[in-house]
């Protein structure tokens, strides 16, 4: 039956790679052998849901050589399905098809990690999430096409009435289009989904391995996915020189400077394409290659000119190259493996910098970040908050010391008694001050990006240097150290010291974000599973406020997965910072009862937006909600063992100016 089912998908290469059959292309699995590829389209809502969808040839925006006859796809289609019910395909990879494009041929899957560093249900999650990005790109695909004709007119240009529309919606094509990957098997919105708002959406990855699987099964990457909602509101990074403070940027570490389109946002959408152990591809003229290719061509070009896709001589090989994952051996150092002519080089550049500003434009729609929380109703009047929620933000901006960073827009009473006399400075606060700061988070013996030690197939290997690798963070950045990004600033370099283990203060903003089905982070549920701060070592809301509460009342001079006999790590065991230089002292001892901080939690829950006017898409997910347990030991049954850490590699803590005091 095995030999039936790869007859049948080689005699119909086109309508498999062309097909637009959004209720049954929810998953696809690839079955490695022999490096080849065996890709079956899945239809887990049953056979009655797989209908071909009727041609639309008056539709504008699809490329017709994707249209096939309809008595074909009837054809495979009934063909499959019995095929399908009748095989059982070991699954040793699952990855998602491409909307409307072939999979190229996937390298074998790398898998360095110790039993128990990967959940099980890595590969099926993997899939569920890929089914539910293609369900949101044709939502996107439906709603270009009922763009109005474009009306340009004015000086400068501008498309009169749908303007915003247009390139909104073209960034959400972006965000969910698995082509942009170099195996077209992972979106954006595969780390990113609205459920999560906009964070992590497997609940199993948020619980153990905390970085995401990319393109390239399994490399991952190091941290946990930052929530990118409200993102475009952050300022392009700066230094205050009286404050000797930096504000703005992207990214945990702020990498994403904006320093070039002053946009941090858009410049943080440009670094997962082409990020070796993300979306993978081996160089930034790919996404200009993969748009020309896109099924969308007509909508970029609305938004961005006649023309603005075409007119690049692209070489024979460079889908071969795109489709070759970034780090590969192959390439050496060269960044631009795409043979271009300094002009065309130029063009792609410039398709680039378009990318980054349309996935930017629709992270700032109403569809990411629209102001629509109950807080958001509370500061017009049009919400009273429950005893809990309104005493829980009185302690955030008052005992609990929160909006010293997440600004809410008022004055902080820390003094017993005081009462807050100021008034809003902002209509819609977004509880940030765009900082960056070192809470003293342990090290997570989790995270994946410890154990990628070895090459994988293509010759790449993420962290040579294994436990011995330490997250300096911002302080990375600056010296343009390993792991992280160059940074555009000479000036910055001498900073790097007073900035090591310091990370971005992210908006508080959907924190609590969860699925309609699981409406909450928090056990016992129904619950969804999330991960906090950076390394992801924090696992639910109330862990969070008694870690800022507790952090010092409760240190112990180990690593995770070592507290001491008779007492319970992240309850009353805190273990040492994975980087103990410039320790955040403004919180660690604030005195909350327990009450307070269940109060605390109350109050962040209603800076979830969805409650003025549905979020879209939050019912998306189709996983398994989690029950039972008590949010202040929520995922303690994952702790593990931190091995005995060898020294701050070379590659980290002797990249000068060196870490002051020297990190062990």
């Amino acid at each position: 039956m095995l030999a039936s089912l790869r007859t049948l998908l080689t005699t119909y290469p086109d309508i498999l790679r062309h097909s637009t059959l959004p209720a049954c292309g929810y998953c696809c699995a690839i079955v490695t052998g022999s490096r080849a590829m065996l890709l079956t389209w899945c239809a887990p809502q049953g056979i009655e849901r797989c209908r071909v969808p009727p041609e639309r040839n008056s539709d504008p925006l699809v490329d017709r050589r994707h249209r096939r006859r309809k008595g074909d796809q009837h054809t495979f289609m009934k063909v499959l399905l019995q095929t399908c019910a009748v095989v059982a395909v070991p699954l040793l990879l699952v990855s998602c098809s491409g909307a409307n494009a072939a999979d190229p041929a996937s390298p074998p899957i790398y898998n360095p990690y110790p039993s128990g560093i990967l959940p099980a249900d890595v590969a099926s999650e993997t899939a569920r999430v890929q089914g539910e990005v293609q369900s949101i790109f044709q939502q996107a695909l439906a709603e270009a096409n009922a763009l109005p004709p474009a009306n340009v007119t004015g000086q400068p240009p501008t498309q009169q009435g749908s303007g915003y529309r247009a390139i909104m919606t073209l960034g959400k094509l972006m965000n969910y289009d698995v082509n942009m990957s170099a195996l077209k098997n992972m979106a954006c919105a595969s780390c990113h989904m609205p459920y999560a708002g906009f964070g992590g959406p497997i609940p199993s990855v948020n619980l153990t391995m905390v970085a995401y699987p990319g393109t390239y099964h399994f490399r991952a990457g190091k941290r946990t996915p930052q929530r990118y909602t409200y993102s475009p509101y952050f300022p392009a990074l700066q230094l205050d020189n009286t404050a000797n403070a930096f504000f703005g940027g992207n990214f945990w570490d702020g990498r994403s400077t904006g320093y070039l389109l002053q946009s941090p946002d858009a410049e943080q959408a440009q670094h997962p394409p082409v990020d070796s152990q993300e979306m993978g591809l081996p160089d930034t003229a790919c996404i200009a290659w993969r748009l020309s290719q896109s099924q969308y061509v007509a909508v970029f070009e609305r938004v961005w000119g006649a023309g603005s896709l075409t007119g690049i001589s692209w070489p024979s090989n460079t889908e071969q190259i795109c489709a070759t994952p970034g780090g590969a051996a192959t390439f050496g150092t060269n960044v631009t493996p795409v043979s271009l002519s300094p002009v065309d080089r130029n063009r792609a550049n410039v398709i680039f910098d378009h990318w980054g500003q349309s996935v930017s434009a629709f992270e700032k729609s109403v569809e990411v970040s629209p102001f629509s929380s109950k807080f958001d109703a509370y500061m017009k009047g049009k919400y009273t908050m429950t005893t809990d929620e309104l005493a829980g933000y009185n302690l955030f901006k008052g005992k609990g010391n929160c909006n010293s960073c997440h600004l809410d827009g008022r004055g902080t009473t820390l003094s017993p008694g005081q009462t807050d006399t100021s008034t809003a400075a902002q209509v819609n606060p977004l509880f940030t001050c765009f900082g960056y700061t070192n809470e003293g988070l342990p090290l997570n013996p989790r995270d994946a990006f410890y154990y990628q030690t070895t090459p994988d197939s293509l010759g790449f290997t993420a962290n040579p240097d294994g436990f011995g690798y330490r997250d300096l963070g911002m302080g990375t950045f600056l010296r343009s150290g390993f792991g992280s990004a160059p940074s555009p600033n000479a000036e910055w370099t001498s900073q790097a010291p007073l900035r090591d283990g310091r990370f971005q203060v992210s908006s508080a903003r959907n924190a609590g974000m969860a699925p309609s089905q699981c409406p909450t982070t928090e056990a016992p549920g129904p619950y969804f599973q999330k991960g906090f701060f950076h390394n992801g070592y924090i696992k639910s809301l109330k862990q969070l406020v008694h870690f800022y509460n507790t952090r010092d009342v409760y240190p112990f001079p180990v690593t995770s997965g070592h507290c001491p006999a008779g007492t319970t790590e992240k309850v009353d065991c805190w273990p040492m910072p994975e980087v103990k230089n410039n320790l955040d002292m403004t919180v660690g001892k604030l005195g909350l009862t327990d009450l307070e901080e269940n109060q605390i939690v109350a109050f962040l829950q209603t800076l979830t937006d969805g409650y003025t006017v549905p979020y879209p898409n939050v019912s998306t997910f189709t996983g398994q909600c989690s029950t039972g347990g008590s949010a202040s030991t929520q995922g303690n049954e994952t702790l593990i063992a931190t091995p005995t850490l060898p020294p701050c590699s070379s590659n980290v803590c002797a990249i000068p100016p060196l870490p002051n005091p020297a990190i062990p």
